[in-house]
């Protein structure tokens, strides 16, 4: 899902000057509630908008009664450092959108590694089972920190936040500098040499969601999910397969994706003839893999402009061959674009809309609104009554 957030400036700038403004002209009690009155109508009057266009769809609440397969869920995070954890917010909210009462006592956290960087630390998969013990339904979120990788090399930047330099700036610019510290980087250092290593660390969140259910995954410790044989192939063209990205997360998904599919191509340009041994890829697997049709939803999707600089993609422009059923290569992503703004709008006055940037662009997984639409999707009979009477739905016909 293609997800903007309308936003102008902070909120506290204007507000202070016009504060000021009317305690200079010795009004300080009409000034104090003025501002009561714009801050109070500010949280009574949610204006926010949430626009879809396009296909309707499910939602991951429509598959979790099936008896015969299970539902999981990927998280891959955006820009900025994350330890494992950072989605407990979103998946408490997910959880009672989905009527999952129950969960698992401990999750399991595997530290990712793969042949290729037998040696390099890929990060975090932090997995948590949710059910509800009453009607069956259950779910096993997978929760992606790859943090690891670049925190090393925004190491460098340390010094810029450091004691030294820090009190010197005004607080809120010390603010922004940190901000920009931690997720600036990351775009930057993504094109470079730590590349690769990501897109394996999603290649292997994906294999070990398609190698089993929740019973056969490690509790612990340094792992390598070494393939997939004919008995996972029964898992994977049975289950169901949800991916959730977020910000930078969306473009190493599909770049993940689409390395995947390289590697069940042609293994021998990823892999040595040593690597090759030891991964196992039967042909059921792969099989099953290709015929499977897994919906993403990317929160605070930048992929046009994180495709600035890059190289064109190989295939374009051949919508009849890929999206029509008689193509020859018909295989067509159906897309459902959603316009929602994120950040609380607040008029002043009715001079400028307010709304905090920040918010703006983290604040998707913890709108009410944004895990509805997950959850329960939008143009069907189970779409959430909050999604009903908050968001404007317009169905795109061919």
């Amino acid at each position: 899902m293609n997800k903007r957030s309308k936003f102008t400036v902070k909120t506290g700038w204007l507000l202070s000057s016009l504060s000021i403004a009317v305690l200079l002209s010795g009004c300080a009690s009409i000034g104090k509630g003025a501002a009561e009155a714009v801050l109070e109508k500010s949280e009574k009057e949610d204006t926010r908008q949430c626009q879809v266009w396009g296909e309707p769809f499910t939602g991951i609440d429509a598959n979790l009664s099936r008896k015969n397969g299970k539902t999981k869920v990927l998280f891959v995070h955006g820009v900025g450092d994350r330890t494992p954890g950072y989605t407990t917010q979103f998946l408490e909210k997910l959880a009672k959108e989905l009527g999952l009462n129950a969960r698992s006592e401990e999750q399991k956290n595997i530290e990712l590694n793969t042949p290729v960087f037998p040696d390099k630390n890929l990060g975090n998969l932090r997995v948590t089972h949710l059910l509800n013990e009453q009607n069956g339904k259950e779910l096993t979120f997978y929760e992606l920190t790859w943090s690891e990788i670049t925190r090393q090399e925004k190491a460098l930047l340390n010094f810029d936040n450091s004691g030294e330099y820090d009190f010197r700036r005004a607080r809120m610019n010390a603010m922004l500098k940190k901000f920009s510290n931690d997720t600036g980087p990351d775009p930057i250092i993504y094109l470079g040499q730590s590349r690769v290593p990501i897109l394996a660390a999603f290649a292997q969140s994906f294999c070990w969601m398609a190698k089993g259910d929740w019973e056969e995954l490690p509790n612990s410790g340094k792992h390598v999910c070494m393939g997939l044989n004919d008995t996972n192939a029964d898992h994977i063209a049975r289950d169901n397969y949800v991916l959730i990205s977020h910000s930078l997360g969306s473009r190493i998904t599909i770049d993940g994706m689409q390395r995947i599919a390289s590697l069940l191509a042609a293994p021998e340009k990823h892999f040595s003839s040593d690597q090759k041994q030891k991964v196992t890829l039967s042909p059921k697997a792969i099989q099953a893999l290709q015929n499977k049709r897994i919906p993403i939803f990317m929160l605070s999707n930048q992929l046009p402009m994180l495709q600035l600089g890059r190289e064109l993609p190989e295939v374009a422009g051949q919508e009849a061959s890929y999206c029509r059923p008689e193509g020859a290569n018909w295989l067509c992503a159906r897309i459902t674009n959603v316009n929602i703004n994120i950040a609380k709008i607040m008029d002043a006055f009715g001079m400028a809309d307010l709304a905090n940037p920040l918010q703006a662009h983290v604040g998707y997984d913890t709108d009410d609104r944004v895990v509805a639409l997950i959850a329960k999707g939008i143009g069907n009979a189970d779409t959430s009554p909050l999604i009903k009477q908050r968001c404007e739905f317009v169905k795109e016909v061919k």
